[in-house]
């Protein structure tokens, strides 16, 4: 990222409507400079730039990284790297165009013009595809990509995958309350009970952004993140210099939620970061002797409702994962990927896989919609 001007990229990245900060050349560039998103960790960057050829003005670009695994991606291809494997072809490296660990929705192609979007769009998702052909790499990932971009690269040759995530929609709610009445009875004292559980423990709730999160924050969330991560996964991702990086370069668009004890002592954090349209759940963590049950909602959910809620951004998305989610008022919401694989019996059996998938999928979101709805109506 270091090689690309920082204005001439997050002019492409905020040519949408919305500004997802994810997309921004200091997020992106935090993962590098941090040592998370490098070659050495299986991540090298190979972003691509289409420049006019005339004014060499930096036109559409695409945040591309070259992996030997799957890691942190959150669209999970093991099984079709042991498929190709038993077919005898290498799986990796391949290409993959996202957000390094960072499951949300975003232009994976970002367009300058708005109006020149289809036509560059096309250009850079054929680049890909030749990139791939002509240094015979199994394939190209776009993941969490918008629904629009697989509409055209599905028009080239890519396969469409789908996803769910649980997204919540602020319906213009004035109060934390407001919203709490649109549940259902049972739903809704449900989060009561838990939110009074949780204030019975002492424990202050801070949000925090900008100048307010000094240094001694990011060391506690630090330790909150590697005790999650190795509870969960066994391997952190991210580096304790990223979070520094972050905060000192998009204060505004971190928000840190911490919980003190009575002593000022923090004993839990939650990341978010701020878009034009949305709020953004990361990472989450608490003190290894920390154990307060409903904490996790409190942190990591109800307070980004809140949030959302007094900055009146129309939506908090709270990452991977998690049917427990849809009973604190997240909706399931369909996630998009599309992807490129060169080998041509490879990609007849992916795509066999992922027409069956598909119909698992909207089997699913139908269910979850029609018949564990936390709302009173499905409009809700």
């Amino acid at each position: 990222m270091d090689q690309v001007p920082q204005n001439e990229w997050d002019a492409c990245a905020t040519g949408s409507e919305e500004m997802n900060p994810f997309l921004l050349w200091s997020f992106l560039n935090a993962l590098e400079v941090s040592g998370s998103a490098v070659k050495e960790e299986g991540w090298l960057p190979q972003h691509i730039l289409l420049r006019s050829a005339a004014t060499k003005e930096l036109l559409a670009c695409i945040p591309l990284y070259l992996k030997g695994h799957s890691y942190g991606e959150y669209v999970f291809d093991n099984s079709w790297a042991v498929l190709a494997s038993r077919l005898g072809q290498r799986y990796y490296p391949k290409f993959q165009a996202a957000v390094p660990f960072t499951p949300v929705t975003g232009p994976r192609i970002l367009v300058r013009d708005a109006s020149m979007r289809q036509v560059l769009t096309k250009a850079a998702a054929e680049t890909l595809m030749k990139l791939t052909d002509e240094y015979k790499i199994s394939g190209a990932h776009l993941t969490f990509n918008m629904p629009e971009e697989g509409d055209a690269l599905g028009e080239l040759g890519y396969l469409r995958r789908t996803g769910i995530q649980y997204h919540w929609v602020n319906k213009e709610y004035g109060t934390f309350d407001g919203f709490l009445m649109d549940l259902k009875q049972s739903k809704r004292n449900n989060i009561r009970k838990e939110r009074r559980s949780v204030a019975k423990e002492g424990l202050s709730l801070h949000r925090l952004t900008g100048a307010d999160i000094k240094s001694a924050h990011w060391d506690a969330f630090y330790k909150f993140y590697l005790n999650t991560t190795d509870k969960k996964w066994g391997q952190a991702y991210l580096t304790r210099e990223f979070f520094q990086v972050l905060g000192e370069t998009m204060p505004e668009q971190v928000l840190l939620v911490m919980a003190e004890d009575g002593c000022g002592r923090p004993v839990a954090g939650a990341l978010n970061l701020i878009g034009s349209h949305a709020l953004f759940g990361r990472n989450w963590g608490c003190a290894g002797d920390t154990d307060i049950k409903h904490l996790h909602f409190e942190v990591c959910y109800y307070q980004a409702l809140e949030a959302a809620i007094e900055r009146g951004l129309p939506r908090v998305e709270a990452g991977a994962q998690g049917e427990h989610k849809l009973q604190r008022g997240y909706l399931p919401s369909l996630t998009y990927s599309s992807h490129y694989i060169r080998d041509r019996v490879l990609r007849g059996a992916i795509g066999n896989y992922l027409a069956q998938e598909r119909q698992q999928i909207d089997y699913t979101m139908d269910a979850l919609l029609q018949h564990v709805s936390p709302y009173k109506s499905i409009d809700a």
